[in-house]
């Protein structure tokens, strides 16, 4: 199976889609079928995704029927993974040419109907947490516009979610973003990042262009990260990315666009209309 890592799907999609579109295509026309399910095999794939990627919440693996290739799901979103290599992730719909089938789409409709509507996982915690809560000193800030809206994020400079979401927050105008850099997945590079001249433009090109020339190796650095960490257990976070909003609730995973839009908007109303928390500590 041809699979594309996130360097190539982020420098390269249209190449990307091609080749997975080529090696799902050869593997359904030759009618490769998994035959019977595997329980046993499903549940090794899982436990070694999550040995591998602890800040990434995998939820289920599925076989499908292209032998050797399992569906994977982290909350809402689904990938592809060959049970061979699971270092590769692919992204995409899985579409059967023989019965010109989407695959996909039908398992994303039904686990968008079991979640009430909602692909990402939303949590509210017990008792929501207002960003002035936040030691905000210790997150990269990044305003944008008037910054009149307000989210925080945990983020771990190694989560593919995390890449996936910061397009999509720098599209977003009149927005400040906290980003509380946490070592979910290892802890060099949140401090190379944390210990640069310019923390928020090495962050921004990290996540958008791969690029970690101006990351900043600790060299006796002070850093917040160990704190980070500390507190993203306190308040329960588990994976990254997740957004708390002006209201104190919180989304676990990649959202788009226009979800950051509403949910940014009907944060703030909320907010608003609540009498201020500062000085309280969560």
């Amino acid at each position: 199976m041809t699979a594309t890592t996130e360097h190539l799907r982020s420098r390269r999609p249209r190449s990307a889609a091609a080749l997975l579109g080529a090696a799902l295509c050869t593997a359904l026309l030759a009618g490769v079928s998994a035959g019977h399910a595997a329980t046993a095999d499903e549940a090794r794939l899982l436990a070694a995704l999550r040995k591998a990627h602890p800040g990434t919440q995998f939820t289920e693996v599925a076989r499908t029927d292209v032998e050797g290739l399992y569906e994977v799901w982290m909350s809402g979103n689904v990938a592809y993974v060959s049970a061979a290599n699971p270092r590769f992730f692919v992204f995409g719909r899985l579409f059967d040419t023989q019965s010109m089938r989407d695959v996909t789409g039908p398992r994303i409709a039904q686990r968008h109907a079991d979640t009430g509507g909602q692909l990402q996982s939303e949590s509210v915690p017990a008792a929501p947490v207002p960003i002035d809560q936040l030691p905000l000193a210790d997150a990269i800030k990044t305003v944008r516009g008037s910054g009149k809206r307000v989210v925080a994020v945990f983020s771990d400079p190694n989560c593919i979610y995390c890449k996936q979401l910061e397009p999509e927050l720098a599209g977003i105008g009149d927005v400040t973003v906290y980003t509380f850099l946490v070592p979910f997945q290892g802890e060099a590079r949140p401090i190379a990042i944390w210990c640069a001249a310019d923390r928020e433009r090495a962050w921004r090109q990290w996540m958008l262009q791969a690029d970690a020339s101006l990351l900043q190796p600790n060299a006796g650095c002070e850093h917040p990260i160990a704190r980070n960490l500390d507190l993203a257990r306190r308040l329960g976070v588990q994976g990254t990315p997740t957004l708390i909003w002006a209201d104190g609730t919180r989304t676990d995973g990649y959202v788009g666009r226009s979800v950051l839009e509403a949910r940014l908007n009907e944060a703030a109303k909320v907010a608003t209309a609540k009498p201020s928390s500062a000085g309280k500590k969560p």
